[in-house]
């Protein structure tokens, strides 16, 4: 799970790095860079700041959650313990009495 999450952090993390420097300053837009005016813009007449900032906030969340989940795991170890740790193994069995009659070692002989 530890692992999964560390995966997925730096996924999410990558990913917003590459968001945040997809935008524009404020003045910039996508429609001045490709000359047209805000209505043949890339993304739309209002251009790229919505989309990119909903997809920022969204990564931003999921960093935020990974990152508590991962602060979680780390303070309580115990929760991380396999199936094999949580079942104690069975006591084992004790050997079957042999009967007083017979003596260990020789076939057939009968103790006195």
């Amino acid at each position: 799970m530890t692992v999964f999450l560390v995966v997925l952090q730096v996924l999410v993390a990558l990913a917003l790095i590459g968001v945040v420097l997809l935008q524009h300053g404020k003045g910039a837009d996508m429609g001045a860079s490709f000359g047209g005016g805000s209505s043949q813009t890339l993304f739309g007449a209002r251009g790229s700041a919505t989309f990119l900032s909903r997809v920022t906030a969204v990564l931003a969340t999921l960093f935020f959650v990974t990152s508590l989940g991962l602060a979680y795991l780390s303070a309580h170890p115990r929760s991380l313990r396999s199936v094999t740790e949580v079942v104690k193994p069975a006591a084992p069995a004790a050997p079957a009495p042999q009967s007083p009659s017979t003596v260990p070692g020789i076939p057939g002989h009968k103790a006195p």
